[in-house]
């Protein structure tokens, strides 16, 4: 009898520090969330995770505050989260560039697929070519007639070397065989402040920074970068379709952590970011935006993660794509 009163007992406190443990994971977060992106305001990229950090304070509970880190395109912001504590209170939303991209043009000081541990991809958003209403060209073919006549001539900007505004351009140009003279920022903003200014001729970026300037006039499209035509703009072809076959280009985003960081708290995020992104409401902002949203497990975002680091590094080396001047 005391032999069974002694097994009761162990299995009585095994269960009872089985739920302790339990009910300690189930309490992330117990203080605020750095959720850091690599960019100043205004981006897509910026725009989709500033809506996320929102919803995620309302289901949480917590705080997840927004940590704007511009800078030395994007590597500022990605470093700061490869060297935080693993305790899961540091993320990171970052795009196609900063993920896929700058390892085949940077010497960086991490490495994105071991000091990182993927969340989720968040969504896919295609570009669209927009230039000054001054501009002569209204269609690709236009366009692609102007830049033949001159040369490096017509200037287009990127939200920064080695991104999706930054390549779509590159890919452009191999494609129709001219030659545009690249012009960097540091991020979508002020590049619509120069294009509106006719400091620049053109950029190939996401629909969301554009979309108000196109309503306005201020700026005029002339084609999207994608595959398929965009649900905002139906009556805007692709590139593609446009006299440029096989062209095709579009940005994504995706939200990260340090390795080491706790399953249980990927878990829980992915969960509650996966939640957020398949409602109504994100749908709508999405479409209005001209991004696809993605979602989906840890592992297939890190397995995507790969497949993108690969295919980038085809590109690159293909299309002799190099900096000048390093981060």
């Amino acid at each position: 009898m005391r032999f069974l009163h002694a097994v009761v007992l162990v299995y009585a406190a095994f269960f009872l520090s089985a739920t302790a443990g339990a009910q300690k994971e189930a309490a992330y977060p117990t203080k605020p969330v750095r959720f850091v992106i690599p960019f100043p305001p205004g981006g897509t990229t910026e725009i989709q995770g500033r809506r996320i950090a929102e919803r995620m304070w309302q289901r949480l509970g917590q705080p997840f505050v927004i940590d704007n880190r511009p800078g030395a395109n994007g590597s500022i912001g990605m470093r700061i989260t490869a060297q935080a504590p693993a305790d899961g209170y540091t993320f990171i939303m970052a795009n196609v560039g900063n993920w896929a991209v700058h390892p085949h043009l940077y010497k960086l000081d991490y490495d994105v697929l071991k000091d990182f541990a993927p969340v989720i991809r968040v969504a896919t958003t295609p570009g669209i070519i927009a230039v000054h209403p001054s501009m002569p060209a209204k269609t690709v073919k236009d366009l692609v007639a102007l830049a033949a006549q001159k040369p490096g001539e017509l200037t287009y900007g990127s939200n920064g070397f080695g991104g999706f505004s930054h390549l779509a351009g590159e890919l452009f140009a191999v494609m129709t065989k001219v030659k545009l003279t690249h012009v960097p920022y540091k991020g979508a903003a002020p590049v619509m402040t120069d294009l509106i200014g006719n400091q620049i001729r053109m950029t190939f970026n996401s629909a969301a920074p554009l979309m108000p300037h196109l309503k306005s006039g201020r700026l005029r499209a002339i084609a999207t970068t994608h595959t398929a035509r965009l649900a905002v703009l139906p009556e805007l072809p692709t590139v593609a379709e446009s006299g440029v076959p096989g062209y095709d280009a579009a940005t994504w985003s995706g939200i990260g952590a340090r390795a080491g960081t706790p399953r249980h708290v990927i878990a829980i995020l992915n969960r509650e970011i996966d939640a957020i992104l398949k409602s109504q409401e994100m749908q709508d902002m999405a479409r209005a935006d001209a991004s696809i949203i993605e979602g989906g497990t840890p592992e297939q975002f890190g397995a995507y993660l790969k497949s993108e680091v690969a295919k980038y590094g085809k590109l690159v080396k293909a299309a002799n794509i190099k900096v000048e001047g390093g981060l």
